[in-house]
């Protein structure tokens, strides 16, 4: 297997350049599977959109998750867990995210979508400055805060899960030990367990069937595998999944568009208010950021067999570094790849056809749970948002910032009006 030259590792490592940039340059000069020496051992970066769907999709047996890097924040659940702990989490949630599960969340969605917009009226009114990213936090968190407990979220529990943000941020710093965390975190993660303690309780004394919440409680009543503990999980595994990477994402959308205005023309363009075809458009300009901007930019696996892997030779105990973002980002796929051009999804023939070649929320049988959720409050909110309002920006982060997402690394702050 091709490797990357280990004075080129020596170098990265003097300079403290982003890993991004050393994978990215892997990428450029041996191409979709390669190896990079971070250790003692070859991590094998994969890009290539047959060995993505290789070990994604085809795989997931051979290319296992390990650990995760918000295990210690989100615990056992579904997006950490592994083996049959796993599968069993995995088939009980997946029918709230898709077909009818789907449908039940849909008023819900509409109505934090609404209240988004009714603050952003209040903001044209009094030419209040504001940040954009905490926005789209905000709409985020009160998206599933509804779709979890049935109830809008309130400003003290808006207050106290702001903690989510502070230890996402933090993650790639902490120690691997619980007990080296600093007391900031520390303190954090105490307001975020005091939260979902509380609405669990909240849950149980709850109608039956209201919210998702709802739904893990009454499966603790007939599951045993479902401790309060394990629903504690699941209840901040859904919080984070549901709201960091959808906050980000719409972010990084308006950030877009500050720059390319005539897409937002376009997509309003598409067809009147309501429409399929406005719809379709918007959604194009949500999957273009997604696209540049994937929900994680990395999807590490570990090899549990020897395997080959398009001609090369993976053994057993091998880490497996999946990009989405690098695979967005080749042009051999996507020409003039830094451009955003959301006509790329709605334009017959202007996207690669290979499953691997665009996968913004993982792929195969780890793909994520929310897809759907995530692409419909997207739409939802950008739906009563861009007809209505453009922010301006008072100024705009300088880059990204590569954490367990791509995300801007500094505030956006705008006005409307």
């Amino acid at each position: 297997m091709p490797e990357l030259p280990a004075e080129a590792v020596a170098r990265w490592q003097a300079e403290k350049a982003d890993l991004v940039e050393l994978f990215a340059r892997a990428q450029r000069e041996l191409g979709g599977v390669a190896a990079v020496r971070l250790g003692p051992r070859p991590t094998v970066l994969v890009t290539d959109p047959e060995a993505v769907q290789h070990v994604l999709g085809r795989h997931p047996d051979r290319y296992v998750k390990r650990s995760h890097r918000a295990r210690m924040l989100a615990g056992e659940g579904v997006l950490s867990a592994t083996g049959d702990a796993w599968k069993r989490q995995r088939r009980m949630l997946q029918s709230q995210f898709t077909g009818t599960g789907m449908r039940r969340y849909e008023q819900r969605i509409v109505e934090a979508a609404r209240h988004a917009a009714d603050r952003w009226a209040g903001y044209a009114r009094t030419g209040e400055r504001f940040d954009v990213g905490e926005e789209m936090r905000h709409f985020a968190l009160d998206t599933i805060w509804r779709a979890l407990t049935g109830r809008p979220l309130d400003d003290r529990t808006d207050r106290e899960l702001a903690a989510v943000a502070r230890v996402v941020a933090a993650m790639p710093t902490l120690p691997a030990d619980a007990a080296g965390i600093p007391e900031a975190v520390a303190a954090d993660l105490a307001r975020i367990d005091a939260v979902a303690h509380a609405a669990i309780d909240a849950a149980r004394r709850g109608p039956a069937g209201d919210g998702l919440l709802r739904v893990l409680v009454e499966a603790g009543e007939e599951d045993p595998a479902y401790t309060d503990r394990l629903i504690r999980d699941e209840l901040v595994t859904l919080l984070v999944a549901g709201h960091e990477t959808t906050a980000t994402t719409l972010t990084w959308l308006f950030l877009l568009l500050d720059r390319h205005p005539e897409a937002r023309v376009r997509a309003l363009a598409a067809g009147p208010e309501g429409s399929a075809e406005r719809r379709e458009a918007i959604q194009a300009l949500v999957s273009e950021t997604l696209r540049l901007y994937p929900s994680a930019w990395i999807l590490p696996r570990h090899a549990a067999e020897d395997d080959t892997l398009l001609g090369h030779r993976v053994e057993a105990g091998t880490d497996v570094i999946v990009s989405p973002y690098l695979t967005h980002r080749d042009p051999a796929l996507w020409p003039d790849p830094e451009r955003f051009d959301p006509d790329r999804f709605t334009t017959a023939g202007a996207r690669p056809a290979h499953l691997g070649a665009y996968y913004p929320f993982g792929l195969g049988a780890r793909a994520c749970l929310g897809t759907q959720f995530a692409v419909r409050e997207s739409t939802a909110l950008l739906e009563v948002l861009l007809p209505a309002y453009t922010p301006r920006f008072l100024s705009t982060p300088a880059g990204a910032a590569y954490s367990i997402t791509v995300r801007p690394d500094g505030p956006a702050p705008a006005v409307l009006g």
